[in-house]
């Protein structure tokens, strides 16, 4: 293929690749261990050639495939425990003592849709007394316990007569 004045301009003037004597040349290197780039020491050679050295210097070989043993944070262990030093926690303080109807309206608030799944699970009949007493014993329960919720306000801890205190 004649190369024209125009392909030189544009650069183009270049031999066409053979492409066939390219994968033939990669087919046949398959397996073979590339050859080291330039400035990179092979591993297990010497760091410095032997032949250039004076009489005094000592030769010392560097070997990159054995990794140096560096202590760090993950080869620490701990010493043996001893069953004096665990850590006991204290009993919990008892839970407060409730009056009669803060327990009634917790009962009928829980109770109240047990009463229903139960019937529903047990394939009962829906009758009006167990669908007023599961509702009602809800909704009943619930209002109990929302008019006796404190309001926010810690009373017992001020004096109202006695001012600011620092």
């Amino acid at each position: 293929m004649p190369v024209t004045e125009r392909d030189q301009e544009r650069g183009d003037g270049r031999d066409p690749i053979d492409e066939e004597a390219a994968w033939a040349e990669i087919v046949a290197g398959y397996g073979d261990e590339p050859a080291d780039p330039p400035g990179v020491w092979p591993l297990g050679s010497p760091a410095v050639e032997e032949d250039k050295l004076d009489v005094g210097d000592t030769v010392e070989r560097v070997h990159l495939a054995e990794p140096p043993t560096v202590e760090g944070p993950r080869d620490w262990e701990a010493a043996e425990d001893e069953e004096d030093d665990h850590f006991v926690p204290p009993d919990p303080p008892p839970l407060p003592e409730t009056d009669l109807a803060t327990k009634l309206a917790w009962v009928a608030v829980l109770g109240g849709p047990l009463l229903l799944i139960v019937s529903v699970l047990l394939q009962r009949s829906m009758t009006w007394w167990i669908v007023t007493l599961g509702v009602g014993g809800f909704l009943g329960g619930f209002a109990t316990l929302v008019s006796r919720m404190r309001d926010g306000r810690d009373d017992d801890w001020t004096d109202p007569g006695s001012g600011a205190v620092v």
